[in-house]
C-alpha cells in the first residue's frame, strides 16, 4: 500500500494535533492517553504497518525519556534540597536587592538567559523552579502572579536553547551547512538576547495578569524552608551553577583542546546527566549536612521529591512518542517536498522549513537538523549566503508554536500549573515571539553584515 501524499500528511498530522487537544480540553482525558491515543491515529489514517506505529511511539518514549527522566529527577532533588535549606530564598532576596521588587521578572530572565547558555531547557528550569517559586510565594499573589514570573524565565531558557550555540540543533546545523562556529555564536547573542527580552518580561507584563494559576504539588514541594542554617548565597549559587560551570568547561574543551586526557575528561565531567550527579552528590553537603540535615532527613527529601515529577515523565515522554509517530509517519518529508522548493531568501526559506517542521514533528532539535539538511545544497549553490546567519534563522523557526507534540510544551504546563489553553496562551505565544524576533534580528543583520 502506498504512503499518502505529501499534502495528505499535512492534513492528517493537523487532525492528529486537532484530536489529542479535543481530547484533553472536551473529554478530560489525561494527556499521556491522550497522546498515545493521537498517536495511534495518525499512524493508522497514515497507512503506517501496526507494529511499526507500536515501536514509533516507544522509541520516541524512550529517546525522550532516556535523557528527560535522570535529568528532572536530579535536579527536582537539588530544587528540594535547595528549597528545604532555604538557598531558594537566599537567592530570592538576592534578586530582589539587586533589581527591585518592580524588575523581579527582568531578574529572573537574565538569570535564565545566562544559565540556558550551555545547559538544555530542561536542566536549567529544574534548576531554577524553586526560585521562581520561592519569589512567586513571597509576593502578593495579586500584584506579581506565577505566569508573570514564569514567562521571563522559561522566555531565558528557551531563547538560549534555540538559538545559541553549544546546544544540539546550532551545534548541528553548524556542521551540516559548514558555518564558522565563532561568528554563528556572536550572532545568535545579538538575536537571542533581544527574542528573551520581548518574549519574557514584556510579554509577561501583557499576558500575566490575564492568567492565573495556583501553585501545583511542584511548586508546594519546593518552597518549603526547615533548616536551622541557611546556605550562604555564594555557597548557593556555586551549587546552583556547578552543572552550568560544568557544561560550560566541555564546550570550551571541544573548541580549544587538541585530544586527549585532559579534553576526554572534561567533556565527561560536562555530560548533562553526569554534570548533574556531580551537583546532586554536592548538594547534599551544601544544602544537606552543612544546614544541618542527617542521612535520614536526605534520604527522605530524595524520596519525597520523585512521585511529583511521576506524571510530568509520563506527559513529557509521551509528547516524544506522538512527535516520533509523526515523523515515522512521513511528515517531515512532506514538508520538505511542499515548501521546499519555494523562491525565496534562503534566509526566510530556512526559518519557514523549520518553522513547519517544528509545527509538525514537536522537536525542535530535529527541526533545526532537517532543515539544516535540506538547506545545505541550496547554501552551496548561492555562495553569497550568509551561513551563519542561515544558522540562526534556523535556530529561530524551530522555536515557533511549541503545542502539543512537544515535550517542552507539557514540562513547562506541569511546572507552572497551567491548563492546555492557558499553555497555548502563554508558552506557545511566547515561542513564536521567540521565533518572529529571531527571524527580524537575522533579517536585520543580514542588511548590515556582508
Amino acid at each position: 500500500m502506498s504512503p499518502p501524499a505529501a499534502s495528505t500528511l499535512l492534513l492528517i498530522a493537523f487532525a492528529g494535533v486537532a484530536l489529542v487537544v479535543l481530547l484533553i480540553t472536551w473529554m478530560r482525558i489525561p494527556a499521556f492517553i491522550a497522546l498515545a491515543i493521537g498517536s495511534v491515529f495518525v499512524g493508522v489514517v497514515a497507512r503506517m504497518p501496526p507494529g511499526d506505529i507500536a515501536r514509533a511511539f516507544q522509541a520516541g518514549v524512550g529517546d525522550t525519556l532516556g535523557f528527560t527522566a535522570m535529568v528532572i529527577g536530579l535536579g527536582t532533588i537539588i530544587g528540594k534540597l535547595l528549597a528545604e535549606s532555604g538557598g531558594a530564598l537566599v537567592v530570592a532576596r538576592a534578586l530582589v536587592h539587586a533589581m527591585g521588587e518592580r524588575r523581579v521578572d527582568w531578574a529572573l530572565m537574565l538569570s535564565a538567559f545566562i544559565v540556558g547558555l550551555p545547559v538544555f531547557f530542561q536542566v536549567g528550569l529544574v534548576l531554577l523552579a524553586p526560585v521562581l517559586f520561592t519569589l512567586a510565594r513571597q509576593a502578593p499573589r495579586s500584584d506579581v502572579p506565577m505566569v508573570r514570573l514564569g514567562i521571563p524565565l522559561v522566555a531565558g531558557l528557551s531563547a538560549a536553547h534555540v538559538l545559541v550555540p553549544p546546544h544540539p540543533g546550532p551545534l548541528a546545523a553548524i556542521e551540516r551547512l559548514g558555518a564558522d562556529p565563532g561568528r554563528t555564536l556572536f550572532y545568535s547573542l545579538l538575536v537571542a538576547f533581544p527574542a528573551a527580552i520581548v518574549s519574557g518580561p514584556l510579554f509577561a507584563r501583557l499576558v500575566g495578569t490575564r492568567v492565573r494559576v495556583e501553585s501545583g504539588a511542584m511548586a508546594e514541594q519546593l518552597s518549603e524552608i526547615t533548616a536551622a542554617h541557611p546556605p550562604s548565597l555564594g555557597v548557593t549559587l556555586l551549587t546552583i551553577l556547578l552543572p552550568v560551570l560544568l557544561m560550560l568547561l566541555s564546550a570550551l574543551a571541544q573548541a580549544a583542546l587538541p585530544d586527549g586526557p585532559a579534553r576526554y575528561t572534561l567533556t565527561f565531567l560536562g555530560t548533562p546527566l553526569v554534570a548533574l550527579l556531580i551537583a546532586t552528590i554536592v548538594s547534599m553537603f551544601t544544602f544537606g549536612r552543612a544546614c544541618g540535615f542527617d542521612s535520614t532527613r536526605l534520604l527522605r527529601f530524595a524520596e519525597d521529591a520523585v512521585p511529583p515529577i511521576a506524571g510530568v515523565l509520563l506527559v513529557v515522554g509521551a509528547g516524544g512518542g506522538f512527535g516520533r509517530v509523526l515523523d515515522a509517519a512521513g511528515a517531515a518529508r512532506a514538508i520538505a517536498q511542499v515548501i521546499g522548493g519555494l523562491e525565496l531568501s534562503p534566509l526566510v526559506l530556512g526559518w519557514l522549513i523549520a518553522s513547519v517542521l517544528r509545527l509538525a514533528v514537536g522537536s525542535a532539535t530535529v527541526a533545526v537538523v532537517t532543515a539544516a539538511s535540506i538547506m545545505a545544497p541550496i547554501a552551496t549553490d548561492l555562495p553569497h549566503v550568509n551561513k551563519e546567519l542561515l544558522v540562526v534563522a534556523i535556530g529561530a523557526g524551530s522555536a515557533i508554536a511549541s503545542h502539543v507534540n512537544d515535550g517542552g510544551f507539557w514540562l513547562v504546563k506541569e511546572y507552572l500549573n497551567m491548563s492546555v489553553p492557558q499553555t497555548v496562551a502563554t508558552w506557545t505565544a511566547l515561542e513564536t515571539i521567540v521565533a518572529c524576533v529571531g527571524l527580524a534580528g537575522v533579517l536585520l543583520l543580514a542588511a548590515i553584515v556582508r
